[in-house]
């Protein structure tokens, strides 16, 4: 008998990951994000040069007997997810140079189609205390849909908004998780060795979500990605084999108050506008041949033929490429270039016009 999603939403699942993604409903979470273990293949304890102890990661779900009974444990986790995974959803893993080469690989031979590979490049990373290799100041994720048919989700628009209007990169600059928000065991130890930040997890759950999906993290720690989901509307749904995460975890979360304005959860959106070719401009009358149409200056100035495009002394061709032309550039958007005269003698630009056509050819 499988587990209904609806009853575990916002829960988290003191179990193993594997066991309960094969009882889960096939198909019923959107999104995926997944922190395995890395088999970091530790051997001798890490110390500073002052022969002091540096908290490594020991723990027995880290330990592996070889590469491969660590590919065998992650085509068996990455399988079962799989399967959970909506057709339409998408999955994020991250790991280490220790463990990534081998997920990436899997994930591709199970199908997944990879859609972006992001370095979080940790602005306080652990020195290298031995002084044998380079610092490793960083981790990889692995975005990836359940196939390349996928109409997977990307807010694109919202990722730009954040970044103060310019297009977000994949190397995402970031802090390791410290201070407050890292959670301390009795003693004041750290928890968790590898909490992840929750500017990492906003990433990946705004970018890749809407508000009310259904976010999965099958090794949930502690509840890094629950938190977030909270705070952004969205609903999770932890795994987790250490009783003592899932009590973190659940203290943590228990704290955060859900936005209650459903409006200050929204995100930029742009609706993908019909495309209308300059063409259909003259087709419907408001411009014709032999009008002229000018730069934002009305220092340039081209003549408009029959078929749409433009003539002009330095050439003919395109809206787009006489304004590359015009500007001496590789390329021109010349719905925005382009201006034509209106009645006032006031130079408009003619994407206006395009507005206008799409408001009567294409009503709401």
């Amino acid at each position: 008998m499988s587990i209904e999603t609806k009853n575990i939403l916002n829960t988290i699942i003191n179990d193993d990951c594997v066991k309960i993604m094969n009882e889960m409903e096939e198909k019923s979470v959107d999104v995926i994000f997944a922190d395995p273990p890395y088999n970091l293949q530790l051997g001798e304890e890490l110390t500073r040069p002052d022969n002091s102890h540096v908290n490594g990661v020991y723990e027995e779900w880290d330990n592996f007997s070889s590469i491969k009974e660590y590919d065998e444990y992650t085509r068996t986790w990455m399988t079962a997810a799989r399967r959970v995974l909506k057709d339409d959803g998408c999955i994020w893993v991250i790991g280490s140079y220790h463990n990534i080469f081998r997920v990436g690989y899997i994930l591709q031979d199970l199908g997944f189609w990879i859609l972006n590979d992001i370095i979080w490049n940790k602005i306080n990373p652990m020195p290298n205390f031995k002084g044998t290799r380079f610092t490793n100041a960083h981790e990889t994720l692995i975005w990836a849909a359940k196939t390349p048919k996928s109409k997977y989700t990307f807010n694109y628009e919202a990722m730009k908004a954040m970044n103060d209007d310019v297009q977000m990169r994949s190397d995402w600059q970031l802090p390791l998780c410290t201070g407050k928000e890292r959670l301390k065991a009795d003693g004041g130890s750290k928890l968790h060795p590898t909490q992840k930040p929750e500017a990492l997890l906003y990433r990946v759950i705004m970018s890749s979500s809407h508000v009310g999906d259904v976010i999965l993290d099958p090794f949930f720690g502690t509840g890094t990605t629950g938190a977030v989901a909270k705070k952004l509307g969205r609903n999770f749904i932890g795994i987790e084999r250490d009783p003592l995460y899932v009590e973190g975890a659940s203290a943590r979360i228990n704290e955060i108050n859900r936005v209650r304005n459903d409006a200050c959860l929204g995100y930029v959106t742009k609706k993908r506008q019909p495309r209308v070719p300059f063409g259909t401009i003259i087709e419907c009358g408001l411009l014709k041949a032999g009008d002229k149409l000018y730069d934002a200056k009305g220092d340039v100035c081209a003549l408009i033929r029959s078929d749409g495009t433009l003539i002009s002394t330095f050439g003919n061709g395109s809206i787009h490429q006489m304004g590359a032309v015009a500007q001496h550039a590789p390329a021109c958007n010349g719905w925005m270039y382009w201006h034509y005269q209106n009645e006032n003698k006031e130079l408009v630009v003619i994407d206006e016009l395009r507005k206008i056509v799409r408001e009567e050819l294409y009503p709401e």
